[in-house]
């Protein structure tokens, strides 16, 4: 099990840029003074993450688990804070890719589309998994991504996803169809077929998961065109990595562009990494600072990292890996203030924003009493639900014990009175696999999103514009505003 707490190192940072941050935007500061101070200077490092699926219900039972009910996050201690509305052009419940282009557009799309104009219908790709979106349906419209390349500044995503996936290709692609991956893949390669001409030289860093849209059919993957993108990429002058000790062999000093695919499709939940084989999420963000960074030839970055698989989790309804992934993704965000400390003290150059794309079902039932952290014989937030009282396991109607996390819908759901099924133990619910139970039933892996608001934090210069209540695509013109771009 692994655990996490926050250092008086990174508290001591978190206050000092607290202070550059801007406070909170102080009510009292009056007008006289306000006018008086000079224009902010634009945040030149912009550092977006992105917890898909990460839901205010998901981040409770992140922090209790792993720091207990008075522990916290890193995200918790951010200065700036506030709630983001999550619905998208035609649904009360978005998916990733409106969501996601919202922040990175500022549009509101209809649910499956990726950044394009509002009236882009949203149309299912060609078996071979490209566009099938017709003439004169909808139009790009331009990403925080782009617009950083635009303004000379090195650009980077970061995944536990496939890189193609909806949330990481929001930043760098345009298509009627989140699905339609191949041709996200080709709008990667500088110069090739397909080519995203606004990202001009290319994305300088790309790690993630997702090789198969990379490679042709004939080499295992699922590119019917025959295309080798990854030596495509490699002929543009990108290095190339395929797994761990080569990804920790690249060396900042000596490289500008790289690109990581380390498995065919979606990387692993952090429950089940071997870290031997693959990066951890903190790993893949500190290494992409470091690359982004050293580009003397550019003015500043704006990197996105996303813990995509918290979704994936929650999808599932196995809430211990979801819970995992998403202090997985804490972690690299604790890695990205610690690291930018070091390159930027106090923060002054860099922005960074902490949020979610949607929410999901997931709920904390009943009136659990107190369980602190998981731990080795302690299974926490992942256990039955206790009477705070007297210790013993709460039931429900039919007189049987209940996990405290559930999920309103799911794949486990028992048909009839459940004391027709074997009471649930401690051991048994707090399980690497478990699928907590629901209340309505849906096939295996068909959880849903919610359509609940979601939080927003931030850091840094800039940072004191981020807090409120938002639509989702506010937050597009804060970032560009406080970035300057």
């Amino acid at each position: 099990m692994r655990t996490f707490t926050l250092g008086a190192g990174l508290l001591a940072a978190l206050a000092l840029a607290a202070c550059s941050s801007g406070g909170g935007g102080n009510a009292a500061r009056s007008q006289d003074n306000a006018e008086a101070q000079p224009p902010a200077a634009a945040a030149k490092n912009v550092i977006f993450f992105l917890g898909d699926g990460m839901g205010i219900a998901t981040t409770t039972a992140a922090r209790i688990y792993a720091a207990g009910e008075d522990g916290q996050l890193t995200m918790d201690t951010l200065p700036e804070s506030g709630f983001v509305k999550t619905f998208s052009n035609d649904a009360q419940v978005t998916d990733s890719a409106p969501s996601m282009s919202a922040y990175m557009t500022g549009v509101k799309m209809n649910n499956e589309v990726i950044s394009m104009s509002t009236d882009t219908v949203a149309k299912s790709p060609t078996a071979d998994l490209t566009s099938n979106c017709g003439a004169g349906n909808g139009k790009p419209v331009s990403t925080l991504l782009e617009l950083a390349k635009a303004g000379k500044r090195a650009t980077g995503v970061v995944t536990t996803t496939r890189v193609t996936h909806a949330t990481p290709a929001a930043t760098y692609s345009h298509v009627c169809h989140r699905d339609a991956e191949s041709d996200i893949a080709a709008q990667l390669v500088p110069g090739g077929a397909q080519y995203n001409a606004a990202l001009q030289d290319g994305v300088d860093v790309v790690f993630g998961g997702g090789r198969q849209f990379f490679l042709p059919k004939a080499a295992g993957g699922k590119r019917a065109d025959g295309r080798d993108l990854v030596a495509e990429l490699k002929a543009k002058g990108y290095g190339y990595v395929a797994d761990k000790a080569a990804f920790s062999a690249i060396d900042p000093a000596k490289t500008q562009r790289a690109v990581g695919l380390f498995t065919s499709s979606h990387m692993s939940y952090d429950l089940d990494r071997d870290p031997n084989k693959e990066p951890s999420l903190a790993e893949m963000t500190t290494k992409a600072i470091d690359l982004l960074a050293n580009r003397s030839d550019k003015q500043g970055m704006f990197l996105m990292v996303e813990g995509g698989r918290i979704d994936h989790a929650l999808h599932e309804t196995t809430a211990k890996k979801a819970l995992q992934d998403t202090v997985a993704f804490d972690q690299a965000i604790q890695a990205a203030i610690s690291t930018m400390q070091q390159k930027d003290p106090g923060l002054k150059n860099t922005l960074i924003v902490v949020t979610a794309d949607h929410d999901h079902t997931l709920v904390l039932n009943g009136y659990a009493k107190r369980t602190g952290k998981t731990a080795p014989g302690n299974p926490g937030v992942l256990g039955l639900a206790k009477d705070y009282v007297s210790g013993k396991n709460l039931t429900d109607a039919d007189g049987m014990p209940y996990s405290i996390i559930g999920f309103g819908n799911g794949e486990n759901r028992v048909a009839g009175a459940r004391s027709a099924a074997a009471a649930l133990t401690d051991d048994a619910v707090s399980a690497n696999d478990y699928h907590q139970e629901a209340a309505i039933r849906m096939p295996a892996g068909g959880e849903t999103h919610g359509g609940t608001d979601v939080y927003i934090g931030a850091i840094g210069q800039g940072a004191d514009s981020i807090h409120g209540f938002l639509e989702n695509i506010e937050v597009f013109g804060l970032v560009k505003k406080a970035a300057g771009l």
